[in-house]
């Protein structure tokens, strides 16, 4: 199936993406780099009053690696498909909402509003992460007697 093709690619892309981001939580440079974004979000900047910067960064990292594991089983297994979509859904709208949640995030440069650009990506992710949850429940109801 032709379509299957393209949604394993875009699959590979969001997987190695959250292997990569995920496997880079535990560094020192990138804890400290999302602690201005977790400080700044309603959801999330209680964890600080628990864990330490770098504890929160490696839960982070290994909900996000985690997660990219689960979609890779998700194409052979799909109900461990279905919920390590929706977990992905959950990241990427997290990700996304730091748009609205981060002081200073957005700028005008030259009468154009511009913002981070590397969040944009997730809108792409989420879009496949939505599309790994229907496929596996397609699957998952396809498999029903």
């Amino acid at each position: 199936m032709q379509q299957e093709k393209g949604y394993l690619v875009s699959l590979v892309g969001v997987v190695l993406t959250l292997l990569w981001i995920g496997v880079f939580k535990f560094t020192p440079t990138e804890a400290e780099a999302i602690r201005p974004l977790v400080e700044s979000h309603p959801l999330m900047n209680w964890m600080f009053s628990i864990f330490s910067v770098q504890s929160v960064s490696n839960l982070i990292g290994i909900t996000e690696i985690i997660v990219a594991i689960g979609m890779v089983v998700g194409i052979w297994k799909p109900k461990v498909g279905y919920w390590s979509g929706l977990a992905a859904i959950v990241i990427f709208i997290t990700t996304l909402s730091f748009l609205f949640t981060l002081s200073g995030v957005w700028k005008i440069v030259d009468g154009v509003p511009v913002t981070e650009f590397f969040i944009f990506k997730d809108v792409v992710f989420l879009g496949v992460a939505w599309l790994s949850v229907e496929r596996s429940r397609h699957l998952i109801q396809a498999s029903k007697p």
